[in-house]
């Protein structure tokens, strides 16, 4: 599984990097802000994207939006990562077209499980090719 990470913090790319790749075994392809996860989202057609949803210049919902209107992105799967861990933010996040949202900090050992649990619950209409098959994620 291929997860594109967009996530303006370098030290948090990292980490996440780090878990998908080291931990879970998935492959991970990183953007530092939306418009770059926009065009790395088109080139790599990741089988999930993980964005964060504070973000300058283009913050994860404007992110979101832009990605649901091509149609080689429109049906990625798409986990929110924030660090607004307050219930009712969350619940406002859940409101988008995402299959999840998570809080940081993370935990780094199971962040790849939490991310695989995702892709086994989303519909299988949603699933992008070559992916397997959202239940939102809890903090």
């Amino acid at each position: 599984m291929k997860v594109l990470v967009v996530d303006d913090d370098d030290d948090v790319r990292t980490i996440t990097k780090l878990s998908l790749t080291n931990v879970g075994g998935l492959a991970v392809v990183e953007a530092r802000n939306g418009p770059e996860g926009l065009d790395l989202a088109q080139r790599e057609h990741p089988d999930l994207i993980l964005l964060d949803v504070m973000m300058p210049e283009m913050d994860g919902p404007q992110t979101l939006q832009a990605l649901r209107q091509h149609a080689s992105t429109a049906d990625i799967p798409i986990v929110f990562l924030t660090a607004k861990a307050l219930q009712s933010e969350i619940d406002r996040l859940r409101q988008f077209d995402v299959c999840g949202v998570l809080s940081k900090p993370f935990d780094p050992l199971t962040l790849a499980a939490r991310l695989r649990e995702v892709m086994s619950d989303v519909r299988p209409a949603q699933i992008p090719s070559g992916a397997s098959a959202p239940n939102p994620l809890s903090p």
